[in-house]
């Protein structure tokens, strides 16, 4: 994705023009360049797919939608992938991101958690739950070894002990706040990451190359900037996901005799 998309060079991001949440909190001027500087490297990692969290063993559901011979090629993955992040990412996924960025943002974590457990409770499918929870426990463990964040190290005591669900979207929200991320920008890393990883668990169940891949990416850009101003304004009590087809087809790859994915 390009710089602009996720706000490197454009003042509006770091003033909050767009969003609120992409003022990350710098008061100071003469810290706010290299702060600025610091909040968009941490969300270039954060969108890595290299980042050590298990996201490269889920399909998000691809690996059913080709079995069933629902999706074939590079053409029908966007396709896919458009409908994904406008009806799931938007109303739901980035619903919870949001609530959870505002409240580690605030510095409370009661806010962060009940955020939470709303995205796990209105997540049907049971892989997508297992896997998010799986990868949002990484995301916190790796975390707080990287950083000196007692908000954060509390947070994933209670995903390791089984209080709260660690899903990954809220985990997502809230270390990108953490890190000084706005959250415009945590939810372009979200999608960017959702994307990437379902495009790469596409590659390996379907004959396309990298640059039909990168095509696919290229793409879905209007879906994602269109998923995040979805969720934009949202109440936890609006989270609200509807992909019906996504949802049945889970429900199949948890009965599938061969797996490759988890999800």
């Amino acid at each position: 994705m390009s710089d602009e998309a996720f706000g490197a060079d454009d003042p509006g991001d770091a003033s909050g023009a767009d969003d609120p949440g992409d003022a990350a909190g710098v008061d100071d001027a003469g810290d706010a360049s290299g702060a600025a500087d610091a909040a968009v490297l941490d969300s270039l990692r954060l969108a890595d797919s290299s980042l050590p969290v298990g996201t490269d063993s889920v399909s998000y559901g691809i690996e059913q939608f080709v079995a069933a011979d629902r999706v074939t090629d590079a053409d029908d993955l966007a396709a896919l992938l458009g409908s994904v992040l406008r009806r799931q990412l938007g109303p739901g996924d980035l619903v919870a991101l949001r609530a959870a960025h505002e409240g580690a943002a605030d510095g409370d974590l009661a806010a962060v958690t009940a955020a939470d457990r709303r995205l796990d409770a209105a997540t049907l499918p049971a892989e997508f739950r297992e896997s998010a929870t799986r990868t949002g426990g990484r995301l916190l463990r790796l975390q707080s070894d990287l950083r000196d964040d007692e908000f954060v190290t509390e947070y994933a005591a209670l995903a390791d002990a089984g209080e709260v669900p660690g899903a990954y979207p809220a985990v997502l929200g809230a270390v990108a706040a953490r890190a000084g991320v706005g959250q415009r920008r945590a939810c372009l890393v979200a999608c960017q990451e959702f994307t990437t990883a379902v495009v790469g668990a596409a590659q390996r169940l379907l004959a396309f190359g990298h640059t039909d891949a990168q095509r696919v990416v290229v793409d879905c850009q209007p879906a994602m900037v269109e998923a995040v101003e979805t969720s934009a304004g949202r109440s936890l009590a609006d989270l609200t996901m509807f992909t019906p087809l996504v949802d049945v087809l889970a429900a199949d790859h948890e009965r599938a005799d061969r797996r490759l994915f988890v999800s």
